[in-house]
């Protein structure tokens, strides 16, 4: 492989994709993290300037790549544990091992990158399955195209519903100028034991100041697609791709009303879904799935 671009950024030397004007930046040893989306000369995400780099997976900003299962899994009251379909129960930290792990880069041009996590010592405690798990973040002319894909290297089925976690930049100050737009969905909140809670039908439009939002999962009804309109910039998401697995729920979240970014998060299944199934992905040995997910920005 040639020389890797790499552009420091905070000491740390990221790795860079894209040309002056729109480009990525990221992290491949610290979780395969996004850091820098710049799209047209402007910062999509948000990054704080004062980044713990000892413990970037618990940085709030870019996109944490959550595999194999996002959110929080409970058995019998105990969480961050799951059991799987032999019985057996296993300790598994919230929104999986991945990024908290080093990717491999296995493919990169100047508008594209691969990156790439294998099975081994780090994951098999928690999740005893043979993988390659792949992100691939290309480069468009008006936006950003993600790919996870999973594949079954082993010789039985694997669970899995891995996820993106974006953290948007918005001002706190704009939240109430700013809306989400989304396809028939129903909002689900995650129960104390695991479970989803009663769906409550959903609206096409809110505010991003409504409280009903925050920590809400939005679980579609029919084709998956929001839009995420903000003072400065209006991201859509396009999430019913061909050949792309299905995304179960959009979720949102920001971690308090003075929060200078906003999440908007796809993901394939909700959490503890390999209890309950809601969204709940299986493999077949020799397999292999993606999930595709398109932004668009326009101004």
């Amino acid at each position: 492989m040639p020389l890797l671009p790499t552009q420091d950024f905070q000491g740390q030397p990221l790795v860079r994709v894209g040309d002056a004007d729109s480009f990525l930046l990221l992290a491949p040893r610290h979780g395969g993290r996004l850091v820098r989306w710049v799209h047209r000369g402007q910062d999509i995400l948000h990054w704080p300037g004062n980044a713990d780099w000892s413990r970037p997976a618990k940085v709030r900003g870019g996109n944490p790549l959550l595999f194999p299962f996002i959110g929080r899994h409970f058995v019998e009251g105990n969480a961050g544990q799951w059991r799987d379909e032999s019985g057996v129960v296993h300790t598994l930290a919230q929104h999986g091992f991945a990024r908290d792990l080093p990717f491999d880069i296995s493919a990169i041009d100047a508008q594209a990158i691969t990156m790439t996590l294998r099975e081994g010592d780090a994951t098999r405690a928690g999740y005893p399955y043979a993988f390659v798990f792949d992100a691939v973040y290309a480069l468009l002319p008006d936006g950003l195209e993600v790919t996870l894909r999973t594949t079954n290297t082993g010789e039985r089925r694997l669970p899995c519903y891995p996820g993106h976690h974006f953290y948007f930049a918005l001002p706190h100050t704009q939240r109430a100028s700013a809306s989400l737009g989304l396809a028939r969905a129903d909002r689900v909140r995650q129960l104390p034991d695991g479970k989803p809670g009663p769906a409550e039908a959903g609206e096409t439009t809110y505010r991003l100041d409504d409280p009903r939002l925050q920590d809400t999962f939005h679980v579609f009804t029919d084709g998956p697609a929001a839009t995420l309109a903000m003072p400065a910039r209006t991201i859509a998401f396009e999430l019913d791709l061909p050949g792309s697995a299905s995304w179960h729920a959009v979720t949102t979240w920001s971690e308090s009303e003075a929060s200078d970014f906003y999440c908007v998060e796809p993901w394939v299944g909700l959490p503890d879904a390999i209890h309950h199934g809601h969204g709940l992905r299986w493999i077949e040995p020799g397999q292999t799935e993606s999930a595709v997910c398109r932004l668009r920005v326009s101004a």
